[in-house]
């Protein structure tokens, strides 16, 4: 018997805009299952930002019903202050997958690019083509969609080696 596909939601956290991804695995098949966009609006104050990309990603996590999540580390810039935001933005996302019993992956996005494009000095054009490459027929509601579902393939190729290595190191 077949077992069930495994659901992996990929993110990628942003204070302005979170990209989400939903990918179901099926052997060594990725199939395209849900992306999206959390946007916060900008003039609202920060603590009001985060409870609502909270409470946003409540509601793709219920709706989804994934079996792991992964997201992509956050790298700081020269803005101290913006650093800061994204962080604490990134620290939302990961409540919100730990508070709904995820087990999370976490990917440095040159290793994102690496593991879609093939180099991790991709541009976002190319995660972009790539992830509609590996998932034929998706429709990206974005930039930040399309990186998300590349932090989810990610997962999906780690989580697949380590199967691999298990079953090795098993038969050994």
């Amino acid at each position: 018997m077949t077992p069930p596909p495994a659901i992996i939601l990929g993110l990628d956290p942003g204070l302005g805009t979170t990209g989400w991804g939903v990918i179901a695995v099926e052997g060594n098949r990725l199939r395209h299952v849900a992306n999206g966009q959390i946007k916060t609006e900008p003039s609202m104050p920060l603590p009001r930002r985060l409870a609502n990309l909270h409470a946003a990603l409540y509601d793709v996590i219920r709706q989804q019903q994934p079996d792991g999540a992964a997201v992509e580390e956050v790298l700081g810039n020269s803005n101290a202050q913006s650093t800061l935001k994204l962080g604490q933005a990134r620290g939302i996302v990961l409540l919100s997958a730990a508070q709904a019993g995820l087990i999370v992956g976490e990917y440095h996005p040159s290793i994102v690019k690496k593991a879609t494009v093939g180099t991790g000095g991709a541009d976002k054009k190319q995660v972009q083509a790539m992830v509609g490459h590996l998932l034929p027929g998706v429709k990206l509601t974005g930039p930040d969609a399309a990186d998300a579902l590349a932090v989810a393939i990610t997962h999906a190729h780690h989580l697949a080696s380590a199967r691999a290595m298990e079953r090795r190191n098993s038969a050994i």
